[in-house]
């Protein structure tokens, strides 16, 4: 049976997307200069407050998540007995 390539398979798209998040990345940035931020907490009217604490929201997620694959995962033969 032949394996059906997706985009993702090509490395020359692979690093078109990820030039394109970083330029997303990048305005997202640069727009912040032009956004007035209507933070509650002080600590939100840093640079950059929202991109820092999404990037520690997202590594405590995926963490979170290989924690608890640990504990809820099965064995292979779970299922064969």
């Amino acid at each position: 049976m032949k394996k059906e390539l997706t985009i993702f398979d090509n490395p020359e798209n692979v690093k078109r997307l990820r030039k394109g998040f970083y330029v997303a990345l990048v305005l997202v940035l640069v727009a912040e200069f032009f956004v007035d931020m209507h933070g509650y907490f002080s600590v939100e009217h840093f640079f950059g407050f929202y991109a820092v604490y999404g990037f520690i929201s997202y590594v405590f997620l995926i963490f979170t998540a290989k924690f608890l694959r640990t504990i809820l995962m099965r064995k292979e033969d779970y299922y064969d007995k």
